[in-house]
């Protein structure tokens, strides 16, 4: 293949340190990289000569770099970006790290390894990035018209087995259970750190088919849940980039049912918080259409709710009734017949509490306060004490009923429960919830009982 030089013609420092660290001479490189190539159906001729122009700052075309990185990440034992190898030439620059829906299973892997490693860096880049709608939406077009990926077996690097993605879901759970209790601030470090220390080295590995479905599968479900965690600790822009990362690995995983979850739950959900009405239909609508008859009546009725509230965003109190009330629909066929091996585990936290907390959000967005509070209350009465997050939210969207019903001595004292469960927990999206409560509090300001509400808030904040 022909060669491009890269800016300036600069020797290539970060490919001659991995060449160094992997203990690979030049020839070495090339015959592995050969080999890495034709498993990809590539006819590649390279030898010590290639690599020693790579080394003066030449860059192969097409796919080769990435084939390169792959190779020296088998010899290491680790996955290698193109990056680190001082070959992106432009196309991995970290504004664009995570946002793309790649097109091969490599790549994908190549894009999820590289944000993880850019989150633990704590790399300026991913602080503070705002979320572009058209990275939501794009993706879920790539997943809705993709198929899932041919092969994603691997035979090169440490063998992966049943263990060890037993293992990562027996994390996931773990981490899940203690995000729930205390909040993602406590916890999300440790999950990024996972991700970037242990199943990169697993997605790197060699795993048979089987395996390497169920490792992906794995990872994507930990994947989304660093994206909520990072909306949970203030950071939407971040959790975009993860959201369409564990879109891409649901897609390598074969599994149609959690690439929807991940459209409804999670992406619609941060549109929902940055007030992108359409988009959450939009993403919801792609969810069902791109899992009809595929997945069980407790997931449809999850990506029912999901549209209900974009529609109930954008004020359509009509098409909000209609599309609510499939949802309720779906959840009575989940409870009245399904067996419970019917359900994946990434849904089963999503029953009748979760449903009538989507519904309460619906009707206070569309101002009917009265159904709001009388669905608030089913959601209280069925998240159980561990799910202390989900309570706070419950309370907070009772007193906003009742604050639209003048109700405003209940309001504030309903309001003092939730900040009272949010003060065991680090958890930054409570805290916009409770904002909000004392916005919508504002009118009535000078009442007694708002500014001791509003006292214990600052007091809580201090």
């Amino acid at each position: 293949m022909a060669a491009r030089p890269l800016v300036a013609r600069q020797p290539n420092e970060r490919l001659q340190a991995l060449i160094q660290e992997a203990g690979c001479s030049n020839a070495g490189l090339a015959r592995r990289v050969n080999l890495c190539g034709a498993e990809h159906g590539l006819d590649l001729r390279y030898d010590k000569t290639s690599v020693a122009r790579w080394l003066r700052g030449q860059q192969p075309r097409g796919r080769a770099p990435a084939v390169i990185a792959e190779a020296l990440g088998r010899k290491l034992g680790r996955s290698v970006t193109i990056d680190e190898i001082g070959m992106a030439n432009g196309k991995n620059l970290a504004s664009g790290v995570g946002l793309m829906f790649a097109p091969t299973v490599l790549g994908a892997i190549e894009q999820v390894c590289e944000l993880w490693r850019s989150d633990v860096g704590r790399r300026d880049f991913l602080n503070g990035s705002a979320v572009a709608a058209s990275a939501l939406v794009e993706p879920s077009r790539d997943w809705l018209i993709s198929t899932s990926d041919a092969q994603v077996a691997r035979t090169a690097g440490p063998r992966v087995g049943d263990s060890d993605v037993a293992a990562v879901r027996a994390m996931t759970r773990a981490l899940v259970d203690l995000d729930h209790q205390y909040g993602s601030g406590q916890v999300r470090p440790v999950v990024v750190h996972y991700l970037n220390s242990v199943v990169s080295g697993l997605l790197a590995g060699s795993y048979p088919e089987t395996v390497g479905r169920e490792l992906f599968a794995a990872s994507a479900r930990l994947t989304e849940l660093a994206g909520y965690m990072a909306v949970d600790t203030g950071q939407p822009g971040l959790a975009q980039r993860y959201y369409i990362q564990a879109l891409r690995l649901s897609q390598a995983a074969g599994d149609r049912g959690y690439g929807g979850y991940v459209l409804a739950a999670s992406m619609s959900h941060l549109a929902a918080q940055l007030g992108n009405p359409r988009e959450i239909a939009q993403l919801a609508r792609a969810a069902q259409e791109g899992t009809r008859d595929r997945v069980p009546p407790r997931v449809e009725a999850m990506f029912y709710a999901a549209e209900a509230r974009g529609h109930a965003l954008l004020g359509d109190a009509r098409r909000t009734q209609e599309v609510a009330g499939r949802a309720v629909e779906a959840m009575e066929r989940a409870t009245g017949q399904e067996d419970a091996d019917d359900n994946p585990d990434w849904i089963e936290h999503f029953d009748e509490a979760y449903l009538a907390d989507e519904l309460a959000h619906c009707y206070r967005d569309l101002g009917q306060a009265e159904a709001s509070a009388r669905y608030a209350r089913q959601a209280l009465a069925g998240h159980p004490e561990s799910r202390a997050r989900r309570r706070a939210i419950g309370y907070v969207l009772l007193a906003t009923a009742h604050v639209q019903q003048r109700e405003i001595e209940q309001a504030c004292h309903t309001g003092l429960q939730a900040v009272e469960l949010l003060s065991t927990l680090r958890s930054n999206r409570g805290a916009e919830y409770l904002e909000d409560l004392q916005e919508r509090l504002g009118p009535f300001r000078e009442e007694a009982v708002v500014r001791e509400f509003g006292a214990r808030l600052e007091l809580q904040a201090a």
